[in-house]
């Protein structure tokens, strides 16, 4: 497994928690992963992302015009389904990273 790969699935939980009890658009989504230390995802590669979501049923989107004016913005909502994946990220992630920890002597 490459690390995009690797990367591609661990950005899909990370954006199904930053949409978890809000309404989030794209844009917003790349500055809190970049607030969290994921600078290298741009907007270009979440888009496909939620995309497949979006096809899977773990999202639904609302368009709301901005306040200025101009294009309407498209907003992310996690579905049922999308609130279960999420749990089920939440406890892959536990014992993934807690085995990698293990292995690399840090616990």
């Amino acid at each position: 497994m490459s690390s995009s790969q690797l990367l591609k699935g661990i950005l899909e939980g990370c954006l199904l928690s930053i949409i978890d009890g809000r309404e989030t658009y794209g844009y917003e989504m790349v500055e809190k992963l970049a607030s969290y230390g994921f600078t290298m995802v741009s907007e270009g590669s979440i888009y496909p992302l939620l995309l497949r979501m979006k096809k899977e049923g773990l999202v639904k989107t609302t368009s709301k015009p901005l306040p200025s004016g101009g294009p309407k913005r498209k907003y992310y909502q996690l579905t049922a389904e999308g609130q279960a994946e999420l749990d089920d990220f939440k406890e892959r992630w536990a014992a993934i990273s807690s085995s990698v920890d293990n292995i690399l002597g840090r616990n």
